[in-house]
């Protein structure tokens, strides 16, 4: 019997990180979702060739899908094989998940978008994240605050 590898889970790691949600939206809760993804995606997403900024959820027909994630081809794709960068992709979410979702998007007025996409034990996952929305005004209040605990450290170095 083959003994387990030390490392058989160090694959789990973060390919990639949507920054642009967490400056536009306030993040109030976060879901774990798996990707339908295609061989070629795989083997994109383990070079780190991904994109999400302006992705988003979608909820139709008790089904989610992921619009506008940019998964780039390797060169070394195959020839007969067309990849589309931007297709739709399914989400697998249970159907509780699901109508958790579509509840807070249709009833309370969140948005559900990309926040992030990893490894866990070999799969890669999409973490979800139901947002509000940050007005002009937040976004300048976080900034201020953020440049206050820079500055407090920094003080706080100094004596």
């Amino acid at each position: 019997m083959a003994t387990p590898r030390k490392d058989a889970h160090k694959s789990d790691a973060l390919i990639t990180e949507n920054r642009k949600a967490y400056h536009d939206y306030f993040i109030e809760e976060r879901l774990e979702a798996g990707l339908v993804l295609e061989g070629w995606e795989v083997k994109s997403l383990r070079a780190g060739k991904v994109q999400l900024r302006d992705c988003y959820v979608l909820l139709k027909d008790g089904e989610a899908f992921l619009l506008g994630a940019l998964i780039n081809p390797l060169h070394s794709a195959s020839t007969h094989v067309h990849p589309e960068p931007q297709r739709t992709r399914k989400l697998l979410l249970h159907a509780e998940e699901i109508t958790h979702l579509l509840g807070a998007v249709e009833r309370k007025g969140y948005s559900a978008i990309a926040l992030s996409l990893y490894w866990k034990k070999g799969r890669a996952k999409c973490q979800i994240g139901l947002a509000k929305g940050k007005k002009q005004h937040d976004k300048r209040d976080v900034e201020k605050d953020r440049d206050w605990q820079r500055d407090k450290q920094r003080l706080m170095r100094h004596r």
